[in-house]
């Protein structure tokens, strides 16, 4: 059989760092792990293609050639691969639907004629015979998590590797904790499933072989969930970043409890991780209480994150705004935190109830459910009825926006970070060097749009001499958070001149979302 493998296009948002990705001659962040992974498990014997359609266009000879289409997204992504579906069913193409999306959306919605809800591992055996036998269900659900043993290396042949940022590698899933409007751990489940490390040197290997040597992000919603595992492996790669002389930096996501472990940040610092994306949520104890993100309690936020920072690592933070705690004073007690955090990229969304989630089942039986929401908590938009007035909340959101995204505020939170991460004397904090050719275009296309042609090029300037002063020791972290800072700000405008949305009332909300209206919630949520 032919297997077209289909990612669909994110829309243009702040996580979507298109902006700043054309710095670099890059189309997009990170290519379809998912996808890849599925390629490995199909059966040797069929002919894969893969189409992500973040960095090309899917053409007709492509479908031309497929026998069956296979399709995995998130919730935000629902628009493009809806689209997708109906494109190919027109042409008589046979379309299979899972991922994040399948758990989120019903099989209606999704109009595929085969959906997959679950992880692929324990599952795809039967449905890759079913479809040779021409016998396939509409839907299949996995019964249970498999072990991550399972897993086997991505098919990095399918992907053009040079149009991306950086590669992935997924070392754990699952999450220990209980926050209310998480849908990671309705879908993974509270126990942290790993690889073994052998299974993520093996990936490492693979990507070496194959001429990478940029970043690597692990993608685990949190790479800590298991501490004592986590230390094994940053062990084992510090080991294998001092055998391979022009090796990788790491990225990955972790809970705020980081801070309350030196052993495992140096242990991080060791292994070459530059940057760990935390869930702050928000300054307000109440409403992370509320929010049952306890881990986040008892505790200086602002002393975690500049600890964390110590280490060498960049923190990147997500916000939430929207809580029921949240007072009319939140926009400002937001604000106020993010500039004495340090964190550049902050990413402060409204809150979005996820099908799935605890929050959204308790907002159900609250009857305040407006609609399933789009997948972007970076938007403007509510799919529930907040305490607080619905047009204030969106108003003071975006009063958050521009002022931590103006270029003074972003620019200070930088300077802030690089107090913070200076290293001692004679540590080297990167393998990877900076002055490559990729570097020097981002650098003067840098120098072009924000420099010259810029609307903030005073603040960019004076940015510019505080680097070449007091920062020259990380040059390149400077730049590229400048670059990224132009995304930030490119998108931060776009949401200003958004048409304003109209005020949420009860009579908005329609009596079909409930929570048995929901995928798989009669056979309980998997993906």
């Amino acid at each position: 059989m032919n297997a077209l493998l289909i990612y669909p296009e994110f829309p243009d948002t702040y996580w979507s760092f298109k902006h700043a990705l054309k710095f670099l001659g890059k189309k997009a962040a990170q290519p379809p792990l998912g996808l890849m992974t599925i390629a490995a498990l199909l059966p040797g014997s069929w002919k894969k293609r893969l189409i992500d359609t973040n960095v090309e266009r899917l053409k007709e000879r492509d479908l031309d050639w497929a026998d069956v289409v296979m399709l995995s997204g998130m919730h935000i992504q629902q628009e493009t691969l809806v689209a997708i579906v109906a494109r190919c069913r027109a042409r008589g193409l046979r379309t299979v639907v899972g991922g994040p999306i399948a758990s989120s959306m019903s099989q209606a919605e999704l109009k595929a004629d085969h959906v997959v809800i679950g992880e692929a591992e324990s599952l795809i055996a039967d449905l890759s015979r079913d479809l040779e036998h021409g016998t396939a269900k509409p839907l299949y659900q996995a019964d249970e998590k498999p072990e991550m043993d399972l897993s086997p290396l991505p098919d990095l042949s399918l992907i053009k590797m040079n149009r991306y940022s950086t590669m992935t590698v997924q070392y754990s899933r699952g999450c220990p904790f209980n926050c209310e409007f998480c849908d990671i751990i309705e879908i993974y489940g509270r126990r942290p499933r790993t690889k073994a490390v052998a299974q993520v040197l093996a990936e490492l290997d693979q990507l070496y072989e194959a001429g990478w040597r940029e970043a690597v992000f692990i993608v685990d919603d949190n790479f800590i969930g298991n501490k004592k595992r986590a230390k094994e492996l940053c062990a084992a790669l510090a080991e294998w970043r001092g055998q391979h002389k022009k090796s990788f930096d790491f990225l990955t996501e972790a809970s705020l409890n980081l801070a309350d472990d030196p052993e495992l940040m140096q242990l991080m610092k060791d292994a070459g991780f530059i940057s760990v994306f935390l869930g702050i949520e928000t300054p307000d104890e109440s409403g992370l209480i509320a929010a049952n993100k306890l881990q986040n309690t008892r505790r200086s936020l602002l002393d975690s994150v500049e600890l964390i920072q110590s280490y060498g690592m960049q923190v990147m933070g997500g916000f939430i705004l929207g809580f029921d705690t949240d007072k009319e004073d939140i926009f400002d007690r937001m604000v106020d935190f993010i500039q004495k955090s340090g964190i550049p990229i902050a990413m402060v969304g409204l809150l979005q109830a996820m099908p799935g989630t605890q929050l959204f089942r308790r907002l159900g039986r609250e009857g305040r459910i407006v609609d399933a929401g789009g997948g972007d908590n970076t938007g403007d938009r509510l799919n529930f009825l907040p305490h607080m007035d619905a047009a204030k909340l969106v108003e003071g959101y975006r009063s958050v926006l521009a002022r931590i995204y103006s270029c003074e505020a972003y620019y200070d939170r930088v300077k802030l970070y690089l107090n913070r991460t200076h290293p001692k004397h004679g540590e080297r904090t990167s393998q990877q060097q900076w002055f490559t050719r990729g570097n020097a275009r981002a650098f003067v296309t840098s120098i072009l749009r924000q420099g010259v042609f810029g609307r903030q090029r005073w603040s960019y300037w004076k940015f510019l001499m505080a680097v070449a002063t007091r920062y020259r020791h990380c040059i390149g972290a400077a730049m590229t958070l400048a670059v990224m800072g132009y995304h930030l700000q490119v998108i931060t405008r776009k949401l200003a001149e958004a048409v304003e949305l109209p005020v949420l009332t009860p009579a908005m909300v329609p009596v079909r979302v409930t929570e048995k209206s929901l995928p798989g919630d009669e056979a309980g949520q998997a993906r």
